[in-house]
């Protein structure tokens, strides 16, 4: 009976760190941004707004539902919104933006780090060009971008059309960052360690609705004219 007992302890705590690790590689996973399969923050809203970075504190003005609520209800928007949902019934705009907010944070945590993967998997062949070009640059000059994403202040909904099958929502993002870019001494060459700025994007976003790929694209950053 004791060695019987003893066998069944074996194997029930195998089980408990079976598990254990799994939940442990699910929530590194969401964290480190180096793993070779990563969730679109995009078809999991809930989720992703679990895959913020350490650094980063969410002080919102303005939630991505609250922007979807104040879409009226004739106008222009409201009309591209509409043909989205035709191509796309399962196109919700809270959620959307949910996911749009996770993956700016995605993007800005990765493209300080260098996190070329994470990067391939959320923008465009032409805008990862621009942001790869950008880090080599980085990397030749010896210099390293220290970021940190002090929140998001509003997320909001700006233009949204179908482009024959392809669905095309622009976003305005107002977030507080900490940015300076650092030489190899050490020595900060632009920006500032201390200093939080407030920083207005515009991003546009793209998926082909016809495919079985769920996954948005950053197709296109600007800053405001």
């Amino acid at each position: 009976m004791g060695g019987g007992f003893g066998i069944f302890d074996i194997i029930l705590f195998a089980m408990l760190a079976a598990f254990l690790v799994y939940r442990l590689r699910s929530v590194l996973g969401k964290r480190t941004g180096h793993e070779q399969r990563r969730s679109d923050p995009f078809a999991s809203p809930d989720k992703a707004a679990e895959t913020g970075n350490d650094n980063v504190i969410s002080l919102p003005d303005r939630t991505p539902e609250e922007a979807a609520a104040d879409v009226a209800p004739d106008s222009p928007l409201s009309a591209g919104i509409t043909q989205i949902k035709i191509a796309d019934p399962s196109f919700e705009v809270g959620s959307f933006l949910t996911g749009a907010q996770s993956a700016f944070e995605m993007v800005v945590n990765a493209y300080a780090t260098g996190d070329g993967k994470t990067l391939n998997m959320l923008l465009s062949p032409e805008v990862y060009e621009n942001f790869a070009g950008a880090i080599r640059s980085r990397e030749l000059a010896n210099h390293t971008q220290e970021s940190t994403l002090v929140g998001i202040d509003s997320t909001d909904l700006l233009e949204a059309e179908m482009q024959d099958r392809i669905a095309v929502v622009t976003v305005k993002f107002v977030s507080e960052q900490i940015n300076a870019t650092i030489d190899e001494n050490g020595d900060v060459v632009e920006g500032d360690r201390n200093a939080v700025v407030k920083v207005t994007d515009i991003w546009t976003f793209a998926r082909d609705t016809g495919s079985s790929n769920p996954n948005w694209k950053l197709t296109a950053t600007r800053s405001p004219s």
